[in-house]
């Protein structure tokens, strides 16, 4: 069930849901992976980024009780240097309490701004973990990859092995040439420096994973599989429509739309008056003069209280025009972020899913053609170099070949992986919970 933006409860309620929840929807999307599904879990319990937006999420939402609270009351203490005489006797002291009262219902609507603003900083919260999420996948396909490419080159450096031992022992009968082992030497040099090449990258994503995870940059991660890609539909619009309702960042965007239009509210009321409600009370003192003293009046020394009530005039209207002027721009200004966010969105969507389309035709060609027919010739080069039907440089170019095959495949698949989380943030919903998406 999904919990309603459009208050700072609803907010918090959907916050405590994603606490709870652990993983998001697109979090945790994807091919079973438990290594990957545990270090989504790591980096959306620790993420210091997360633990930013979560910190601001909540300053945000104290700031509703700060403009919905009345004025503080304001005290006075008069004490006069100079008492004033009156029939009853002179003053000494006044005390007097006042309380303001904003007008026609201010407070309630700088309220409700507050509380829309702290619900798109919600929603920001939960696109910062979404955002982690998917960089902690990007990084692992490529890890996978990376892992995937080094055990390809491990294998294809066992396979020139064997091929150096066979030119060796053609060379030694006679029948081959010692340039053929020669040149098989500098390709096992070049593979093993592609190997390298391959660890040092992986110490690189490793690092890059742990600060995901907050843990220091060392941290061994085990060997990443690259699962085979299943069958994927996509429907186009479904995405869209599933893009404006889940992702998160179109809900902050829709929040700062309704935020600027209470602020616009609240910037025309603060041009109404407000009433001001007082108390007063003044010490008088008993008559000490002769007359006062032969023949006291009536009250002599008698206190007096008083009750005010009063308005604040607001005749400056330049200043109230201001404020409205300048909530209305920034008004239109977040209608303008939300339509540019909205294309932006569409077209990232459109890119993705296009590029999956295209990478699940590469897929299929690459498994049913290429790879086949390039283990084909190199099977078929190595047995005719055995029986000196063809040269070196034509087994090493049916091995190259079958080498650049493996190493697209295992980095398109990669990239489908890859591509895949780049949909599902796109969207903010897993693959899985969409219609018209099928695996």
């Amino acid at each position: 069930m999904r919990v309603a933006w459009t208050t700072a409860a609803g907010a918090l309620a959907r916050v405590a849901v994603c606490w709870a929840a652990g993983i998001t929807g697109a979090a945790a999307a994807g091919p079973a992976s438990p290594a990957l599904e545990e270090l989504i879990e790591q980096a959306l319990e620790r993420n210091p980024s997360i633990q930013e937006a979560f910190a601001r999420y909540r300053a945000a939402a104290q700031k509703a009780p700060q403009v919905t609270g009345l004025p503080d009351p304001q005290i006075g203490l008069t004490q006069y240097a100079r008492s004033p005489e009156t029939r009853v006797g002179p003053q000494s002291t006044m005390v007097s309490i006042s309380q303001r009262f904003p007008w026609l219902s201010k407070l309630r609507t700088q309220g409700q701004a507050a509380e829309k603003e702290a619900a798109a900083k919600a929603a920001m919260f939960e696109a910062q973990r979404d955002e982690v999420a998917r960089r902690v996948k990007v990084a692992y396909w490529d890890l996978a990859y990376v892992d995937r490419a080094a055990r390809i080159t491990s294998e294809d450096l066992e396979v020139l092995r064997h091929f150096e031992t066979l030119a060796e022992a053609r060379y030694s009968q006679g029948v081959g040439l010692q340039q053929a082992a020669i040149k098989l030497q500098a390709e096992i040099t070049r593979g093993m420096n592609r190997l390298q090449t391959l660890r040092r990258r992986r110490v690189d994503l490793e690092a890059s994973l742990n600060a995901l995870c907050d843990r220091e940059a060392r941290t061994p991660i085990p060997p990443a599989e690259l699962p085979v890609p299943a069958p994927l539909s996509l429907d186009l619009e479904r995405l869209y429509a599933a893009a404006q309702e889940r992702r998160p960042e179109m809900a902050a965007a829709l929040l700062r739309i309704e935020t600027e239009e209470k602020r616009i509210d609240a910037a025309r009321k603060q041009a109404y008056p407000d009433v001001t409600v007082g108390a007063g009370y003044t010490l008088v003192r008993q008559r000490q003069d002769e007359a006062g003293r032969a023949m006291p009046p009536p009250s002599n020394g008698k206190d007096i209280y008083s009750v005010t009530v009063g308005v604040n005039l607001p005749i400056f209207r330049r200043k109230y025009n201001a404020a409205v002027y300048e909530a209305t721009e920034n008004f239109l200004a977040s209608k303008q972020g939300y339509r540019g966010l909205w294309n932006q969105v569409q077209a990232d969507v459109r890119s993705i899913a296009f590029d999956l389309e295209t990478m699940q035709s590469q897929l299929k060609l690459f498994e049913d053609a290429l790879l086949p027919q390039a283990e084909q010739a190199l099977r078929s080069g190595e047995s005719s170099y055995a029986n000196g039907g063809v040269g070196v440089l034509d087994l090493l170019d049916s091995q190259r070949t079958l080498l650049e095959i493996r190493l697209g495949l295992a980095q398109l698949r990669s990239d489908y992986w890859k591509s895949t989380a780049e949909l599902e943030r796109a969207t903010g919903a897993p693959l899985a919970e969409l219609e018209g998406v099928q695996r």
